[in-house]
């Protein structure tokens, strides 16, 4: 059921409009812009009900920072309000209202318009994880990481949390691929990407395909040894499906890690850690594969013998 939040200081008036929805929708009511501001970013809404005069801050001072939050910016809003004139409406749709709903309001149009704007999303929703997704593993693509990447690379200076960036490539893919075939070749990267999906399942968690047969993966909250450890049962994990390679190459399907774990700052730069990542990957392979290479918060490496 699709949950819809209601912000409203009348109680009268918030619980009437949730009597008008409750029966398609899981409402939520809050009070106060505040409180509103708090369960937008806690919950996963589909639409919010907004009531323009408040007091302390109003309807419009919320839209605003609902907008800059980029956890909240994606909800649509309904204003709903008694201020009918042309200049109160133009505000609320220029601030990122979808839609305005005025006072008193008819059952018949709340529903109305509310269905409208949930179908709306949900449409929107469908489309993004279609754009984000790669077609041949089921798990994020290059675009998806790149906007996740930013996003929690900015959290953890937020928050002065570490942040690991890890980089997956399977190991003598090519040689794979042209003794088995693309289709098998296609198989092996589905079942890798399913197995790395599976071990990285806590909500720090993000893994998605990179290109080709590289993977990346971004953990927030990790010292270095622990994401180091962790990333070694993730190699093992993908060794243990024993998916058979050519003979004269090697025994098994395997996966070569390297990844960084840093404090970010400000002025960090995450591409410059990205590289670092990518050296450690390098390392890696060259070091005989089906390993995981590290680079501690002090840019000490880790080594998997």
């Amino acid at each position: 059921m699709e949950k819809i939040l209601i912000v409203d200081d009348s109680f009268v008036q918030a619980a009437r409009l949730k009597d008008i929805l409750e029966d398609d929708y899981d409402i939520t009511i809050a009070q106060t812009a505040e409180e509103g501001l708090h369960q937008a970013s806690a919950e996963n809404y589909s639409l919010i009900l907004l009531d323009v005069v408040m007091p302390g801050m109003d309807g419009f001072t919320l839209l605003k920072k609902l907008q800059e939050e980029i956890i909240t910016q994606s909800i649509p809003v309904i204003l709903i309000t008694s201020l009918s004139d042309v200049q109160n409406e133009h505000q609320g749709l220029v601030l990122g209202a979808v839609d305005y709903i005025t006072k008193p309001f008819s059952p018949l149009i709340v529903k109305a318009r509310v269905n409208t704007h949930i179908k709306l999303y949900r449409y929107r929703k469908q489309v993004e994880h279609q754009s984000n997704t790669d077609q041949l593993t089921g798990i994020a693509n290059r675009r998806q990481y790149d906007n996740y990447s930013s996003m929690r690379w900015n959290e953890a200076v937020r928050l002065k949390a570490p942040f690991s960036i890890c980089m997956i490539d399977i190991d003598r893919f090519k040689a794979y691929n042209d003794t088995f075939g693309h289709p098998a070749g296609d198989k092996v990267l589905a079942d890798v990407a399913e197995t790395l999906a599976s071990s990285l399942q806590r909500s720090t968690d993000f893994v998605a395909r990179y290109g080709g047969e590289e993977f990346a993966v971004c953990l927030l909250g990790d010292s270095s040894e622990k994401a180091y450890e962790y990333m070694k049962k993730v190699r093992q994990s993908v060794e243990e499906l024993c998916i058979p390679h050519n003979p004269e190459v090697a025994d098994w399907v395997t996966v070569s890690i390297g990844g960084v774990t840093v404090l970010p700052k400000e002025d960090s730069s995450y591409d410059f850690y990205l590289k670092i990542a990518d050296t450690m990957l390098y390392d890696a392979k060259k070091h005989g594969r089906n390993r995981v290479v590290w680079a501690d918060e002090h840019l000490k490496q880790l080594w998997e013998k």
